[in-house]
């Protein structure tokens, strides 16, 4: 078929599919069916249970439910006050925000200072990943760029069925190392393969912090 056929025919079949496929409205109600994070009262939809993360939604007045803009916790801690302690300290939190998702509390300097040097440690991709993995068709769009790397990693980790808390923390910790490299040297990609731009890679730094690294890697600045 000629290209213009086919897209004739993706028009067409395209239109049937909307013509006996949309769901009456009413249903959504009738059988209780969530079509997104509230259901139709503005109430959070409950998707599991955790101490991990709360989403506050709404607030009760007067007995009722009245939607509200949304406030975060992670492990019991107000995001907003998490961000401002970073902000008033003038240190940066991606490592403590990780380390209190992981383990439930905020690290004291000790705490900070390993699981930092930890993280530092599992930052490395493995040989050649980068050029096979990620410049190797070059994705448009990120989120499929990194879902593709994580599904290629699997097969660089000897224990990647091990389901055990303590291999699953080790997968962990060296996912949230490498997310940085892999969200950069992604976007880089896409960058010269799609908009003609000039591809330079750079490994991150041992001395910066994953939020000063990702600017060194983006940005290409010497610090």
């Amino acid at each position: 078929m000629e290209s213009e056929q086919v897209n004739d025919f993706f028009k067409k079949y395209a239109t049937l599919l909307c013509e006996r496929d949309m769901i009456d409205n009413e249903l959504y109600l009738k059988y209780d069916v969530k079509r997104g994070l509230r259901d139709i009262s503005g109430k959070g939809v409950l998707v599991g249970l955790t101490e991990i993360s709360e989403i506050v939604s709404h607030l009760i007045e007067n007995g009722n439910y009245v939607p509200c803009e949304g406030k975060l916790y992670y492990r019991g801690v107000n995001i907003e006050d998490i961000v401002k302690g970073f902000w008033d300290n003038k240190r940066f939190g991606f490592e403590e925000a990780c380390f209190l998702l992981l383990f439930g509390h905020l690290p004291n300097k000790n705490e900070d200072k390993e699981f930092s040097d930890l993280l530092e440690e599992n930052t490395e991709l493995p040989e050649n990943f980068v050029r096979d993995t990620i410049m190797n068709v070059a994705s448009k769009d990120m989120m499929n760029s990194l879902a593709k790397s994580v599904l290629t990693l699997y097969a660089y980790d000897d224990n990647a069925d091990d389901i055990s808390i303590e291999n699953v923390l080790r997968q962990s910790v060296r996912l949230i190392a490498q997310f940085p490299l892999l969200a950069v040297y992604g976007y880089k990609s896409y960058a010269h393969y799609h908009d003609n731009k000039s591809l330079v890679i750079h490994p991150p730094l041992k001395s910066l912090s994953i939020a000063e690294n990702i600017l060194y890697m983006l940005l290409q600045k010497a610090f």
